[in-house]
């Protein structure tokens, strides 16, 4: 039996009466015919395919390297090498080329190509990462007839409204699937640092990563970006991050950033439970705690104190720290944006002056080499930018910034964002002391490091 969808008004005058429900019959083919395909021609246009490369040499003897230069010259798909490739979507957002898609369908690759809706394939070249927001902007070489799509505002949706998801599912190619927004603000999804999602029933699957949530206008309201299954396919849980982000993203690779340009706080928050809602004089657990506040940092020059609970930014209400930080993202680094708080039971506003985090001092990267338990690390001075950028809690010390794999560090088990503090009771204050410090060897090494808030000390053998 083929199922029939009516628009609400005209399902509305066919049924008329109770008594009449029974024998209303459609007067039209207007009334018996809901298409989306007027919404697909205006949004499809915009939504490409995009295909990642990144090739790996394997280790091979000097005769081996010899053996295969000489049969098979140095390509990248000569035996010995590894290609690892990725597929997935991204969606035109400027005439001039500009393409926004998941940083995840991207990461790591070093050659991307962008198949058109017309067919046409265009090299690209990634001009922004954005791993906090799971978003990464490429740029097109020159090619005219683009099509970009008009980005809506995501503050307008409402649970209920209908969507279409736009994308490649399974590499199958461009696909659409309809659906309703099943719930907006949802947090804790664990994609990206910004944890700020519309969830839609609309199906989503892998390859439709970076592909287009469009609204019954064909605007933008979202990139769709992760499911929530257990079997790798589509349940009806999808995930889109909001267009408001996608828009703050472009505006940085206009800009000419690599990464999206984030207000710097300098304060540390917290969720709000119900025990803390009690104690605060708050009727419900809400908004986003602060628990400390760094010295002339812009939260503490706005007059922020410990023990604050911001319940609204630019008037907007947040549920917790996730929606804070997404909110505030969304001001960028420039003018002013009011705050506001509950303290002791009053709610009043604080201006805080938006600005970029400060890179003081500068980072000095150093790498190890040598024989220490650090050689193969690169490390780099904490600043509250380089905090900002590692979502870390300090901004004083020395920082982890890449580990090689295969070095004496990475064996040992150090990671990228471990903050050193001391080596042998000495503490580490910069990235030269560090270097100084691995230099002049040591017969025991007691090393003391901070990973996510947790400090650690470990004995080693010289």
């Amino acid at each position: 039996m083929r199922a029939v969808f009516l628009p609400s008004v005209a399902l509305l005058a066919l049924l008329g009466p109770a008594s009449a429900q029974t024998r209303a019959v459609p007067e039209s083919r207007a009334q018996v015919q809901l298409s989306f395909a007027p919404v697909v021609k205006i949004a499809a246009q915009s939504v490409v395919n995009v295909y990642g490369a990144r090739v790996e040499k394997t280790r091979r003897s000097a005769g081996m390297d010899e053996f295969f230069r000489r049969f098979f010259g140095d390509v990248p798909n000569a035996p010995g090498n590894r290609t690892q490739r990725s597929l997935g979507s991204g969606v035109v957002v400027d005439a001039s080329g500009l393409v926004v898609t998941n940083h995840h369908v991207i990461a790591d690759m070093t050659e991307v190509k962008v198949s058109l809706s017309d067919n046409r394939e265009v090299e690209a070249e990634i001009v922004l990462r954005d791993p906090r927001t799971d978003l990464a902007v490429l740029k097109l070489k020159p090619i005219g007839g683009l099509k970009p799509v008009e980005i809506g505002d995501d503050d307008a949706l409402e649970v209920g409204d209908i969507v279409l998801a736009i994308g490649n599912p399974f590499g199958v190619g461009r696909t659409v699937t309809q659906g309703i927004v099943s719930g907006l603000a949802r947090t804790n999804v664990g994609v990206s640092d910004y944890g700020y999602f519309i969830q839609t029933d609309a199906a989503i699957n892998p390859g439709n990563s970076g592909g287009a949530l469009v609204d019954m206008q064909g605007r933008l309201i979202g990139i769709n970006s992760a499911i929530f299954s257990k079997s790798g396919g589509s349940v009806g849980i999808g995930f889109a991050i909001p267009a408001g982000m996608v828009k703050m993203v472009v505006a940085s690779a206009k800009a000419g950033a690599k990464a999206m340009r984030r207000p710097y706080l300098g304060a540390t928050l917290q969720l709000v439970s119900q025990d803390l809602a009690e104690g605060l004089g708050l009727d419900r657990p809400t908004g986003a705690l602060v628990s400390a506040v760094r010295d002339r940092s812009p939260a503490d020059v706005a007059g922020l104190k410990r023990g604050d609970v911001i319940l609204e930014v630019d008037g907007r209400a947040i549920d917790d720290p996730d929606a804070f930080g997404w909110r505030f993202a969304l001001h960028g680094t420039s003018g002013e944006v009011p705050l506001t708080v509950n303290r002791g039971g009053t709610r009043r506003t604080v201006t805080l002056k938006l600005q970029p985090a400060p890179e003081l001092p500068a980072r000095d990267l150093v790498t190890v080499r040598g024989r220490s338990p650090f050689a193969g690390v690169t490390v780099a001075n904490a600043s509250p930018a380089l905090a900002e950028e590692l979502q870390l809690e300090a901004t004083e010390g020395v920082v982890v910034t890449e580990v090689e794999e295969t070095s004496v560090a990475g064996r040992l088990g150090l990671q990228k964002g471990d903050l050193i503090l001391a080596i042998n009771g000495d503490k580490v204050a910069s990235t030269r002391d560090l270097d100084r410090m691995a230099r002049a060897g040591a017969s025991l090494w007691r090393i003391t490091i901070n990973r996510g808030g947790q400090v650690m000390t470990t004995v080693l053998g010289g």
